[in-house]
C-alpha cells in the first residue's frame, strides 16, 4: 500500500478472536507501513497482530518490538505524544479493542487531532458490530442512532429506554445500544419490562463468531418465549451483544 508519509491509519480489529477471515488482506500492508501504534490495550493489540500474521501471512513473522506502543487510557495525557509523533513524520496506527477505531472508541479524539494537524487520515475496512447488527436486524437502516451504554442504575436505565423508544417512534429511527457483557441479562429484562408490546427488539450476539446469534422479534413475542416453560429464555451473560429497538 503506497500512501504519503505521515498517515494515520485507522486499523480495524477482531470482534471474535477466531474470525481473522473478517480482516481484509490489505490491512497487513497498512500495519507494515506504521512505526507507532496508539491502542486501548497494548497486550491484546500485540496478540491480535501476531494472530493476524499467523493466520493471514503464514511463513512470515511480525517483529512486534519494532513498533512503538502507546496506550490510549487517558486521551489528554497521550495527545501530546501523538502530536509529537506526527511532527516527527511517523506513520501511526490507531486500534480499538474490538471493531473499528473511532466508533464508540476513545481513538476519535486522536483522529480529531490528526485533522487539526492536516495529516492524512486513512480509515480501513473491517468488522463493525454496530453496522453488522443493523444490517441483520431488518430495522430502519435509513435513519438510526447509536446511543452507547445505558445507565447502570435500574430505574435510570428504564427511564432511558422509555426515552429512546419514544424518540424511535417519533422519528422512525432505529436505536442501537450496548452493555457490558456481564449485565446483558439485566438489560434484556429492563427492555422487556419497559418497551411497548409492538416495539421491535433485535439482539445480536457473538457477531462474526461461530456462535453468532441474531434475532428480531416484537416485545410481545420475546415475552411469550421469555415467560413460557420452553427453552426460549434469553441467557447472554458475558457474551458480546448489540441491542436495537424500533418502535412502531
Amino acid at each position: 500500500m503506497s500512501q504519503p508519509r505521515n498517515t494515520v491509519y485507522l486499523i480495524p480489529s477482531l470482534l471474535d478472536d477466531d474470525a481473522t477471515q473478517t480482516i481484509p488482506s490489505y490491512i497487513t500492508e497498512a500495519i507494515k507501513d506504521c512505526q507507532v501504534f496508539f491502542v486501548e490495550n497494548e497486550r491484546t493489540a500485540r496478540r491480535y497482530l501476531k494472530k493476524l500474521w499467523k493466520d493471514c501471512l503464514p511463513g512470515q513473522d511480525i517483529v512486534i518490538d519494532n513498533y512503538e506502543w502507546h496506550t490510549v487510557s487517558d486521551t489528554l495525557k497521550v495527545s501530546d505524544t501523538f502530536k509529537q509523533k506526527i511532527k516527527q513524520g511517523k506513520n501511526i496506527g490507531i486500534m480499538s479493542e474490538a471493531g473499528c477505531p473511532g466508533v464508540a472508541d476513545p481513538g476519535q479524539a486522536l483522529v480529531a487531532i490528526a485533522h487539526e494537524m492536516n495529516v492524512v487520515v486513512k480509515p480501513l475496512v473491517g468488522p463493525s458490530s454496530i453496522l453488522l447488527a443493523l444490517m441483520a436486524s431488518g430495522m430502519n437502516g435509513q435513519q438510526f442512532q447509536f446511543v452507547g451504554y445505558l445507565p447502570v442504575d435500574a430505574s435510570k436505565r428504564m427511564k432511558k429506554i422509555k426515552e429512546i423508544e419514544l424518540e424511535s417512534l417519533k422519528k422512525n429511527c432505529t436505536q442501537i445500544f450496548i452493555e457490558t457483557p456481564y449485565r446483558n441479562n439485566q438489560l434484556v429484562e429492563s427492555i422487556l419490562k419497559t418497551c411497548k408490546p409492538a416495539t421491535k427488539l433485535c439482539i445480536a450476539v457473538d457477531l462474526t463468531g461461530k456462535n453468532e446469534w441474531i434475532k428480531t422479534k416484537r416485545i410481545a413475542q420475546w415475552l411469550k418465549g421469555f415467560l413460557s416453560d420452553k427453552n426460549e429464555k434469553i441467557d447472554i451473560h458475558k457474551r458480546p451483544a448489540i441491542f436495537l429497538i424500533l418502535a412502531e
